[in-house]
């Protein structure tokens, strides 16, 4: 269960933004892409995500993902936490975390729904609330449960501890750990590695839109 991505362009309104892009994402493994904002990281994720239209070849366990639309990727277990949240205001807590299990039918989303619970029972204490009421950081982890629900295979995680204040910060750095050991692949993208350099097992550089190793 590989990640695969392959000689990726892609172009916004004829500019260039990713540059031939060439990288891994091993399964079990957590990636970390560092690099300015600006410089591609949140296009890369997109790309990922089928957000965006690309040149070149993502490859995710052996299936060529890159030309299906983006509602294909969470029957294969794919999901990301997009830098700005996203959540719906009015829905509570709980609601915004089955948003995805009710748009593709998971028949196991109760099941899946205890489990994020245990792996952060602070959201659980406020599962009623709705998501307008929480602070920037407990929205991040909200948006971080909801992707859990359908990404149970590869998490892409944009940008997850911009805005947030040191001890949310500390608490999705514990979350994030314990991802580890469920053997998702993961690529977390930082503006500089000061959260994920304790957490990441490879680093990929992106500027101006070229990705390097290391």
């Amino acid at each position: 269960m590989t990640l695969s991505i392959a000689n990726l362009d892609v172009f916004i309104a004829g500019i260039p933004i990713l540059r031939d892009v060439s990288m891994e994402v091993p399964s079990g493994r957590m990636i970390g892409l560092i690099g300015r904002n600006g410089a591609g990281k949140t296009t890369l994720i997109r790309s990922i995500m089928g957000l965006v239209p690309i040149s070149g070849s993502i490859i995710f366990d052996g299936i060529s993902i890159g030309d299906r639309e983006g509602h294909h990727r969470a029957a294969l277990g794919i999901s990301y936490l997009p830098e700005d949240r996203r959540l719906i205001p009015n829905l509570t807590v709980e609601e915004n975390i089955l948003m995805p299990a009710w748009a593709n039918r998971l028949g196991d989303s109760a099941k899946r729904l205890e489990w994020i619970y245990s792996l952060m029972p602070e959201i659980a204490q406020y599962r009623d609330r709705r998501s307008m009421q929480l602070s920037g950081g407990q929205q991040k982890l909200v948006a971080l449960a909801r992707a859990l629900m359908p990404g149970r295979r590869l998490l892409l995680l944009d940008e997850p501890f911009e805005g947030v204040a040191p001890v949310l910060s500390r608490r999705l750095t514990e979350v994030i750990a314990e991802l580890r050991g469920e053997g998702l692949c993961v690529l977390l993208s930082e503006s500089d590695d000061t959260h994920s350099a304790d957490l990441v097992d490879q680093v990929f550089r992106i500027e101006r839109g070229v990705v390097t190793a290391g």
